[in-house]
């Protein structure tokens, strides 16, 4: 079976531990990173996490969980992955031949129940639940069509690619208006999944609530470019080592509604600073951006259970 893994802190000594249930059954091991982690520890964790306990028992709601990838690492994203969600950002699904990658800062990267910031400079904070996998071997050469995603990967994870709206579009910026420090909540659980339980990638759930409020529900059985094939693009202008995170994309449902197709076409002949400054009023009209004081909730799971990437649950505070 799957092991879901945490990473906490208990009577301030950090440790990881193995969930079952409501109970973290805490890990004699030495992996101060996710990469220590996945390079020492995996297949020992898969073949019996239970023979690297070291028998504390603990409540999970007793813990502060911290995220389950943390740096030295990569963060790549992909944009505009579900059909949905492409027609929300205005493009039209049989038109696209491409997969959008970017990247994020590792230093955005936050725990599952950490604040996320918004800067001072920023109302048009957004939010996007997304798959994140795991790397969990290196990749230093272009992948051939043969490659395996099971020996790829070593699991999945939560992630939330909160992103500043009006930094990203008027000012062309995908990696500023997305690395803000707390603008990548991760967690709480890394899912190390066994070679024949790969599969349970095509059907993960996604949900993310503003408030209470569902504001986005997917399947990644949606996604347009799935895992492997994203990986493979990747590897031709990337190097990947283990514990590097690849974000999948998001479904729709986020604060950002692009106008009408032919609304921006034209609004493309208007000079750049009267185009942006006409999105920015446009954007602020919209109530779902996220402000101080929003809570915003998110969990991943397989559609049969057996995959549960938790909970999170993340205040929005005014830097």
């Amino acid at each position: 079976m799957a092991v879901h893994l945490v990473r906490f802190t208990h009577q301030d000594t950090e440790a990881w531990g193995v969930v079952r249930g409501h109970q973290v059954h805490t890990l004699d091991i030495d992996a101060p990173t996710s990469r220590d982690l996945i390079e020492g520890y995996r297949q020992a964790l898969l073949d019996d996490a239970e023979a690297l306990q070291i028998g504390e028992s603990l409540e999970l709601s007793s813990l502060t969980l911290h995220s389950p990838v943390n740096g030295p690492c990569r963060v790549l994203c992909q944009g505009a992955n579900y059909t949905q969600h492409m027609i929300d950002s205005g493009m039209r699904p049989r038109d696209k031949r491409f997969n959008m990658i970017f990247n994020k800062s590792s230093a955005s990267i936050s725990g599952p129940t950490d604040p996320i910031v918004r800067p001072e400079h920023v109302r048009l904070l957004d939010y996007e639940v997304e798959l994140g996998l795991v790397m969990g071997q290196p990749v230093h050469e272009t992948l051939g069509r043969t490659a395996n995603l099971a020996d790829l990967i070593a699991g999945v994870v939560l992630a939330n690619d909160v992103t500043a709206r009006d930094v990203q579009i008027p000012q062309m910026q995908f990696f500023k208006g997305k690395s803000y420090r707390s603008f990548c909540p991760v967690g709480p659980i890394l899912c190390l999944l066994h070679p024949d339980e790969i599969g349970q990638l095509e059907q993960m759930n996604l949900t993310l609530w503003v408030n209470g409020e569902q504001r986005q529900s997917d399947s990644t059985a949606n996604l347009v470019f799935k895992p492997l094939e994203t990986l493979l693009e990747l590897s031709q202008i990337s190097d990947l080592d283990p514990g590097d995170l690849v974000l999948t994309g998001t479904p729709s449902g986020c604060a950002m509604q692009i106008p009408s197709p032919i609304v921006v076409r034209l609004s493309g002949l208007l000079p750049d600073p009267t185009r942006f400054s006409l999105f920015k009023r446009m954007q602020a009209r919209r109530s779902a951006y996220l402000k101080p004081g929003d809570v915003v909730e998110a969990t991943i799971a397989s559609a049969d259970g057996r995959v549960q990437l938790g909970r999170q649950r993340n205040v929005v505070v005014a830097s």
